[in-house]
């Protein structure tokens, strides 16, 4: 959908002739009130759910939750995924041409916040003629934008989903994603932004971006599980042949050119792909989004104040061993909300697959959430 007039941005800028790529599944009810608005995280998009006709492994990135008899069910629900501004998959972004110049955005794209991409969000409700959301539900990046839809506008949604969350980034968080964009704004491919121009991609930085957020995405459980110690089948036969093969730094060099362990294997492979597919600024974009959001900030810190303006039902879930957003974060939220007094359900699952818990089938983790669409109206 095209939008022709400017939408004001955070920063006191304008972004104006853009576009936004979204999916709707479900039938919109005569009344207008059973629209379920889905919220993405960083590298995700508007295609939550379903396969597209004739292409392979094509499954929409919560297809497990959204759909026909699903836990968010499209027999009831009207449901709306919608890409971000600022991303690759569609919307407007760092990729397409600027208007004011005819020349492709790159590094001159705005800076975008989260508030900017929930009131991009709220013309597109408007152009649908969906004036109240039944319910808007996001994980992670999602759930912020979830949180902040019960800010911006409160008379507008019913219910709140947030999974696997938080109020604001750690210091620590923070951090990861900074070593993450120096490793893409360093690579020599990067070209201040304006690769495009040069017909390069900073693959190299995307790669080693990537490495480290899918560290931060598993647990050590996870990892260890799935990979432990474990050399590759090859690198174990030449060890059992030859001891360890390393007998000096040269050795160790070139060997460490190739991929000895199974997890430094799988890292490379989750590097690789990305790289094939995400833009390097859309990167630096989205994740500054993510270390801006504080709607306490305004408050002077105090949380509870912030969300004083919300009036949505809420569930909040979290995941025991998801240590990039802690089931404490949540638990913040869900204090400041009942010290408004507001109606909430809490769940802290136990699972062990880390912070990408939240995309994945424990049938805890869905049954909470099918039993509370159960009794949304």
């Amino acid at each position: 959908m095209h939008f022709a007039s400017a939408l004001p941005l955070q920063s006191g800028g304008s972004l104006r002739d853009y576009a936004l790529s979204y999916e709707t599944y479900g039938t919109l009810n005569a009344a207008k009130s059973n629209s379920v608005l889905i919220c993405h995280a960083l590298n995700a998009s508007h295609h939550v759910a379903g396969v597209y006709a004739g292409q392979d492994k094509s499954e929409g990135w919560w297809d497990n939750m959204i759909g026909p008899g699903k836990p968010l069910d499209t027999n009831k629900f009207f449901v709306i995924g919608v890409n971000n501004l600022g991303s690759c998959f569609g919307s407007t972004g760092p990729m397409h041409i600027n208007p004011a110049t005819g020349r492709v955005y790159g590094a001159d794209f705005p800076v975008m916040t989260v508030e900017d991409w929930v009131n991009a969000q709220a013309r597109l409700l408007d152009a649908l003629g969906v004036e109240t959301l039944a319910a808007v539900m996001g994980g992670s990046l999602g759930g912020m934008q979830a949180l902040s839809w019960t800010l911006q506008y409160p008379q507008r949604v019913r219910h709140a989903v947030v999974v696997a969350s938080a109020p604001n980034l750690t210091a620590e968080n923070i951090a990861f994603n900074e070593v993450a964009r120096r490793a893409i704004v360093t690579d020599p491919d990067f070209h201040a932004g304006h690769f495009y121009q040069h017909g390069v991609v900073p693959k190299r930085g995307l790669r080693i971006a990537r490495m480290i957020g899918h560290i931060t995405y598993l647990s050590d459980d996870v990892m260890n599980e799935k990979f432990g110690r474990q050399l590759r089948a090859a690198v174990s036969r030449e060890g059992a042949d030859a001891g360890s093969g390393l007998h000096t730094v040269a050795d160790y060099q070139y060997t460490t050119q190739e991929v000895e362990f199974q997890i430094e294997s799988y890292l490379r492979y989750q590097g690789d792909k990305f790289a094939e597919y995400f833009d390097a600024n859309t990167y630096l974009l989205i994740t500054r989004a993510l270390d801006y959001f504080d709607p306490a900030r305004a408050f002077g810190g105090n949380l509870a104040l912030a969300l004083a303006r919300a009036q949505a039902r809420f569930l909040l879930v979290s995941f025991t061993t998801d240590w990039r957003f802690s089931p404490k974060r949540s638990r913040e939220i869900v204090k400041a909300l009942l010290d408004n007094r507001r109606d909430i359900s809490y769940a802290e699952i136990d699972a062990p697959h880390g912070h990408d818990a939240f995309l994945l089938d424990d049938p805890r983790y869905m049954g909470v959430v099918r039993s509370y669409f159960d009794s949304v109206q």
